[in-house]
């Protein structure tokens, strides 16, 4: 598929210009015509240059997604033109990637698209999360109130997000330090010091000839070492988006010692809200469900919201499938058959949610408070080893002078 740039003239006989993404020259033409247009020029974009811009284009992060929700839903509810409110807050947005998909989704809506419609047409930017829930207000006729509750679901989910993260980042920067600086010292420091102890003409002590082995093993396959450790890296990404290796490695994630427990309630929070504020806005129980299984972000999850979308299906309950998996506690599954029961769902999930948001908080703390004593006592261990073994054959000599 080729990229096609076109000037032409609309109905009101205002020049246009824009870009369509097109099997060939002809398609432009026929989606051109369907707009009603007077086409003036189509010009092929070359892929080098497509290519360059793409390379250049980055990802939109989700705290530019969150500010426009909240500017969106705050213009709209003060009666502001949808069409108003996107044009003037394209132009205040600075990220160049945005920028493009805002006046693309302006020229969408000038072209009588919905906004749902336009939305739909950059999943990059907005998931299906997203675009169903502008639907249902755009339907509803409350898109005000599904804006609003949208801003309200992202800055709680980047929130959440990034208290994970900062638990995660600090052990894995701190880990990768030492790792660093042991490498340093077993292939700089520890050969001069062997080159010294090789005058002596002794027999070091055993620490020391361990050491010694290490260094020449690191020094000679060093490359090697690193490159195979690159090598799985990008196999078990490759893995990983193959259905079998998904499930495989998401789930020993949630069964890693430490971390396992932190990541399985953050997925149960995040199945809870998304579950919730789909439900609220009024989007149908089958459908929620397939949307909460593709934004889950885990494998296992996902095939147990598949199990619950077949229960649900075949006019069974939400609990059961949910206990039978092994993932969801029983406080949780007993809690979703009770608002199953009540017709409370969504208020039962909301609960659900910001129970676990607490839960996260306290495990942040507490792996925080667990994991840095672990990285200090090892790394006291690694370099105590390295010194202790480096300075052994100096005390034994000196003792024997």
């Amino acid at each position: 598929m080729s990229t096609f740039k076109y000037v032409a003239k609309n109905k009101d006989s205002r020049t246009v210009a824009g870009k369509i993404a097109a099997d060939n020259k002809t398609a432009v033409i026929e989606e051109l015509r369907k707009r009603e247009f007077v086409i003036i020029s189509i010009d092929e974009i070359k892929e080098a240059v497509a290519r360059q811009k793409t390379f250049r284009s980055k990802k939109v992060k989700a705290d530019e997604i969150v500010i426009f929700s909240r500017q969106l839903a705050t213009m709209v509810d003060a009666g502001i033109p949808i069409m108003q409110a996107i044009d003037a807050l394209q132009e205040q947005v600075t990220h160049p990637t945005f920028k493009r998909v805002l006046i693309s989704i302006r020229d969408d809506i000038q072209h009588g698209n919905s906004l749902s419609a336009a939305f739909a047409k950059h999943p990059s930017v907005f998931d299906t999360l997203y675009v169903n829930m502008i639907k249902v207000g755009e339907t509803g006729g409350v898109l005000s109130k599904i804006l609003e509750r949208i801003s309200s679901y992202l800055e709680k989910t980047l929130r959440l997000k990034r208290k994970v993260q900062s638990a995660l980042i600090y052990p894995i920067v701190v880990v990768c330090m030492a790792v660093i600086i042991t490498v340093i010292l077993l292939v700089k420091v520890v050969p001069t010091f062997a080159g010294i102890y090789a005058s002596f003409n002794r027999e070091l002590p055993a620490m020391t000839q361990m050491l010694i082995a290490i260094s020449d093993i690191l020094r000679k396959y060093l490359l090697f070492l690193v490159g195979g450790i690159v090598v799985i890296i990008a196999g078990l990404k490759q893995w990983h988006k193959t259905p079998q290796g998904a499930l495989i490695i998401d789930r020993g994630v949630l069964r890693l010692p430490i971390f396992g427990s932190l990541l399985r309630k953050v997925a149960i929070s995040r199945f809870s809200r998304t579950l919730a504020t789909l439900i609220q806005s009024g989007v149908p129980i089958l459908e929620s469900l397939e949307i909460v299984g593709k934004t889950i972000g885990n494998r296992l999850l996902e095939l147990v919201v598949e199990d619950v979308k077949t229960s649900v299906r075949e006019g069974e309950s939400l609990a059961a499938p949910l206990n039978k998996s092994g993932v969801f506690p029983p406080m949780v599954t007993r809690m979703i058959g009770i608002g199953e029961k009540s017709g409370q769902m969504e208020k039962m999930l909301l609960k659900i949610a910001e129970f676990y948001d607490d839960q996260v908080d306290a495990a942040v703390d507490g792996l925080t408070s667990i994991i840095e004593p672990l990285i200090i006592g090892f790394l006291g261990i690694v370099i105590g080893f390295i010194v202790i073994a480096l300075f052994l054959p100096i005390i034994t000599i000196t003792q024997i002078l």
